[in-house]
């Protein structure tokens, strides 16, 4: 598990039962938003957090609905651990030869 996945996971594991939306995860990670938004979308994918969309609208609000996210009940780090995270960075994959 990287550094960063390990930081994104600490803001719901500091408050498992409490949701965070993204940008709150941001300010506790201290990390570009683009670098830490995908990461809670990916733990939501393999079953680590779970994610909803605000129920408001957007007009009202003056601010774009908000994914929220929390732990799911069965999704602690103490369980089992997520495999190593898709390959994001700048640099492309070296293909693999024969």
């Amino acid at each position: 598990m990287t550094v960063t996945t390990q930081l994104v996971l600490a803001a719901p594991l500091a408050e498992p039962g409490e949701e965070k939306y993204g940008l709150q995860i941001v300010a506790v990670v201290g990390l570009p938003s683009g670098t830490v938004h995908p990461i809670p979308a990916w733990l939501d994918g393999l079953g680590w957090l779970e994610s909803r969309w605000e129920n408001h609208d957007p007009r009202e609000q003056g601010r774009p609905r908000r994914r929220c996210y929390r732990l799911t009940a069965d999704g602690g780090p103490s369980r089992r651990a997520p495999p190593s995270p898709p390959h994001t960075g700048q640099q492309a994959p070296v293909p693999e030869g024969p």
